[in-house]
């Protein structure tokens, strides 16, 4: 399941368990210690803390009591219903959790081998594009015997605390976790891709259309294991955890933990009758105050569901934090949602299979502009084009999901927004051709690294585009060396065979030079298309021609228009050449109809195109 899993600040939960075992000891993590450091960043906020294991709060500790399930966490004294709300979703997704909780049998207490018990835990978590496993021990911090932060409703399940240790160690300290982002945990427990949905910007309360296209894709995404949560945006700092008049609370993160299409009507009549409600069901992460509008836990409307619908669904009448809502009256009220889907890549999927490019980058600040890799957002103009650049390409229409700033031939296509988040979400219908991704921070200078995901339909050759020349091999003495670089650029052509029953055509050009080859996207009914593109070509044989071929895009076979070779020469003055299309093979010598206007550079310095 993980063909590459990290040790964690390098600590080898097996080795150090055995050792533990050996010496008779429970474990004390030297990395994570039981003091203040660990809880605050700068001194104690909430008194005297004492660290207890388990077995100093209970007589019967276990991992997990009657299994696994959302209603197990509440949120402790800390801001960080973001994180109980991830972790709500993720307890309702086995092959999920496991993955958090590797081993999570031998990680139980065994009532009959208490002295296999060495008091260290170990979780998993995808960080940065890699799992890392991440090391503790058993002491949780507590005020007046009961724990401080995240609990479970049994007060011997202690599941939800050891994991939110684990994380708190990986952010340094518990209070590194007051304030955060749903969207970053759900990433860190999947190694998914978080999509944002501002319900308000989608008109969502308004737009039926939207509304139940939005519907859709929440149902998919549940439907195949993807994690979902949501919040009322809070405008003000009083408004952060107001509660409304209907029971709901401002600036708070609730888990989503089902999405159903619910029959309405009893008997047979609700089985020929074809109307469903849109209904979607969320987990207050404190554990209580829930939706008090229709279809809460005891309003009326739910007699007119069957009792066994009823039953099917769950429905209770406790104060437990968790309740349904019609998902019109979410888009309503709700503001913000966030879909964390998982990507599936594999090949062996009934579903949609995606291709991966993974790269990673940095932003680094130099002086010198040519090496500068730090230049902010597109509102420095002068320094923009400074940042990593990857090259993306697109040899059909398809989507396109990625976390980036993306353009193209220096025209600004698409960009995701600038926010407070480790993640950013790009999704895009592109057409084909050739595109670059431009990761951004937002001000010039500032210094990170960043790990770039693309995932398309087929494979898109992403990479890295470098201030370079080509590499000096062992095989360059024996293959040659490039002498020139040239850049070609197709303008557009003129005239074209009317080839098609229309009289127009579908045309796009290929570039080939010394083997390798740049193309066009297809141009849809023209006979004078603007092909405008661009290919870098570096040259060992200066006198081997350059061939742009333009040909007709056909259901079957697409069929040949014309052609030009050309020949381009450093000392060459003239740059823009506009030349009639000849035939090919044993014809050249045959004039085509058309014309094709190109643009050519060529240097002996091959980095100064």
């Amino acid at each position: 399941m993980f063909t590459s899993v990290k040790a964690f600040e390098g600590q080898q939960y097996s080795t150090l368990k055995r050792q533990c075992l050996q010496s008779g000891l429970l474990f004390e993590d030297p990395r994570f210690p039981a003091t203040d450091d660990s809880l605050f960043y700068q001194g104690n906020r909430i008194g005297r803390v004492v660290w207890k294991r388990p077995r100093e709060l209970c007589e019967d500790p276990h991992l997990f009591v009657d299994g696994i399930s959302a209603h197990d966490l509440h949120q402790g004294q800390l801001g960080n219903c973001w994180f109980v709300a991830a972790c709500s979703s993720l307890a309702s997704r086995e092959s999920l959790w496991q993955k958090v909780i590797p081993d999570w049998k031998e990680q139980e207490w065994d009532t009959e081998k208490p002295d296999s018990y060495a008091g260290i835990f170990h979780f998993r978590f995808w960080r940065f594009g890699e799992w890392v496993d991440v090391v503790i021990d058993d002491r949780l911090p507590t005020v007046d015997n009961q724990l401080v932060y995240c609990h479970s409703n049994d007060s011997n399940e202690f599941w939800s605390a050891l994991v939110e240790k684990a994380y708190a160690k990986v952010y340094g300290c518990y209070e590194a976790l007051d304030g955060g982002n749903t969207a970053d945990a759900l990433v860190d427990f999947t190694g998914g891709v978080s999509e944002p949905v501002d319900l308000l910007e989608g008109q969502m309360a308004t737009d039926e259309v939207a509304r139940n296209q939005l519907f859709e894709r929440v149902l998919k995404v549940h439907n195949r294991d993807g994690l979902i949560s949501c919040s009322i945006r809070a405008t003000t700092i009083e408004d952060m955890e107001a509660r409304l008049d209907c029971g709901l609370v401002k600036g708070h993160a609730y888990a989503v933990t089902d999405v159903r299409k619910v029959r309405l009507g009893h008997g047979l009549l609700a089985f020929f009758k074809s109307e469903k409600l849109h209904m979607i069901r969320m987990r207050n992460p404190w554990g209580e105050k829930e939706w008090s509008g229709p279809w809460s836990d005891s309003s009326e409307e739910w007699n007119k569901v069957s009792k066994s619908e009823r039953e099917k669904l769950g429905v209770t009448v406790q104060d437990d934090g968790e309740f349904w809502m019609t998902f019109d009256d979410f888009c309503q009220y709700f503001t913000d949602l966030i879909l964390c889907r998982l990507i599936n890549t594999s090949y062996l999927s009934i579903h949609k299979t995606w291709e991966e490019e993974v790269m990673r980058g940095s932003w680094i600040h130099r002086q010198d502009p040519l090496r500068n890799r730090s230049g902010g957002c597109i509102n420095h103009k002068a320094t923009f084009l400074q940042n990593p650049q990857v090259s993306h390409f697109q040899n059909n229409k398809t989507e396109v999901v990625m976390c980036a700033d993306l353009g193209q031939r220096g025209k600004p296509l698409a960009g995701s927004i600038y926010i407070n988040s480790r993640c950013v979400f790009l999704r895009k219908e592109l057409k084909e051709g050739r595109y670059v991704i431009i990761p951004t921070t937002f001000d010039p200078g500032q210094q990170g690294e960043f790990l770039l995901r693309v995932f398309t339909d087929v494979p898109s050759d992403c990479k890295e585009l470098t201030l370079d020349e080509p590499p000096q091999t062992c095989w360059t003495g024996m293959c040659g060396y490039p002498q020139l670089v040239t850049q070609v650029h197709v303008l557009n052509a003129e005239g074209l065979q009317g080839q098609d029953s229309n009289g127009a055509v579908d045309p796009y050009v290929i570039i080939t030079c010394e083997g390798e080859r740049v193309r066009s996207p297809v141009h849809k009914d023209t006979r004078c298309p603007n092909f405008d593109i661009k290919g870098l070509f570096y040259r060992k044989k200066p006198k081997e021609g350059i061939h742009i071929e333009i040909y007709n895009k056909n259901m079957i076979v697409d069929t040949f228009l014309g052609q030009v070779i050309l020949f381009s020469d450093p000392n060459e003055r003239q740059e823009q050449h506009t030349l009639h299309l000849r035939d090919k093979g044993n014809r050249q010598d045959n004039d085509l109809p058309g014309t094709l206007t190109v643009r050519l550079i060529t240097s002996t310095t091959l980095t100064n195109i």
